[in-house]
């Protein structure tokens, strides 16, 4: 039998087809679900998304970035002008959310990639924290004190009619179901994406650039290039996300667009918990963080404190977050990457 090279496993194969049976599950969710669990499925799909490109960025990459809202506002924001000012569909703005965000990356990169380790952290801060003051004086989108999406744009937004008549909703049940079912699409495509990225071989150069960017560009990897896809990916799919975000809340404000604790800190910590430079770890971390906040939202400070404890302990306990610490006792990938060799010596009659 000849050798052959594969990233599949057993554990892959069966996850598959449980992953499969899941998506169609999720599909059909909102047949026999109720509004209030839509929002939160919303609400995990969305996080996950954001969860899934600072972990691209900081985890595969090596950018530890605590400026992604910036993208999460600009995608907002360029959604918002784009329906109220030139009177777009919401649903196809949410792509000019996504060019917005990559058009404001291209300066952040710029100035960013001078900077190293904490100090790149904070400049990304910084620069998030100019765009939100920008924002703020866009007198036409309410400045300060933010604007609502007009009725007639979110009352005649694609798809909602058919909704409507097909589930036999109301109009609010029907938008909601809507930015479900696209923020479903979005995560799936978010998780494949990478996985495909992470597969090839960019994806084997990028895990070089992220362990060692002097030994990355020793063997011709174009270490430069390789943190501006990166980067500029996940900005593109942060603005996508941040686009539906608040084409579902139908209201923005600067202060809640570009809140470094619900798009930045509360990411991180998702992506800490769950397991860092794994696409498992941040499933796992949404689900995490979806929990405690249920349980704790009432809380008050409490709830941060118990939230802040937990990620110490964890990192403490694992330091490669839960996921790891599961993969590491019992050999689980579900999204393999690592490449083996397979296959046996051949038969004596074949030698």
């Amino acid at each position: 039998m000849a050798y052959s090279v594969t990233t599949q496993t057993p554990a892959s194969r069966l996850f598959a087809i449980t992953a499969a049976v899941a998506i169609f599950a999720l599909i059909a969710l909102p047949v026999f679900a109720g509004r209030g669990t839509i929002q939160d499925m919303f609400f995990i799909l969305t996080m996950l998304v954001l969860a899934q490109f600072w972990n691209l960025l900081a985890g595969y990459g090596g950018l530890v970035s605590i400026g992604q809202q910036a993208f999460v506002g600009m995608g907002a924001y360029a959604l918002f002008g784009a329906v109220i000012l030139w009177g777009m569909d919401p649903v196809p703005a949410i792509l000019l959310g996504g060019v917005a965000a990559l058009v404001i990356a291209v300066p952040t990169a710029f100035f960013a990639f001078r900077l190293n380790g904490a100090y790149f952290a904070i400049g990304t801060w910084v620069i998030a924290e100019v765009v939100r003051l920008m924002v703020a004086q866009w007198k036409t989108l309410g400045g300060g004190t933010g604007t609502s999406l007009p009725r007639d744009a979110t009352r005649d937004m694609w798809f909602v009619e058919l909704i409507e008549e097909t589930l036999g909703v109301r109009s609010a049940a029907a938008r909601d179901i809507l930015a479900y079912w696209l923020a479903l699409v979005l995560a799936l495509a978010t998780i494949g994406g990478i996985y495909w990225l992470l597969r090839t071989r960019r994806g084997l150069a990028l895990a070089a650039v992220r362990d060692n960017t002097e030994a990355a560009r020793s063997v011709g990897v174009d270490a430069g290039r390789m943190k501006w896809v990166v980067f500029l990916s996940s900005a593109f799919g942060t603005g996508l996300a941040g686009g539906l975000i608040y084409m579902q809340k139908a209201r923005i404000s600067p202060d809640a667009a570009f809140s470094v604790t619900d798009w930045t800190a509360y990411v991180i910590f998702i992506v800490v918990i769950g397991g860092i430079g794994t696409i498992e770890g941040p499933i796992i971390g949404v689900l995490v963080f979806f929990a405690l906040q249920s349980l704790l939202a009432d809380f008050g400070s409490w709830y941060l404190l118990t939230l802040g404890v937990l990620a110490i302990a964890i990192m403490l306990v694992a330091p490669r977050g839960l996921w790891g610490l599961l993969s590491e006792r019992t050999g689980l990938h579900f999204f393999p990457i690592r490449r083996r060799l397979t296959g046996g010596a051949l038969k004596p009659s074949e030698e």
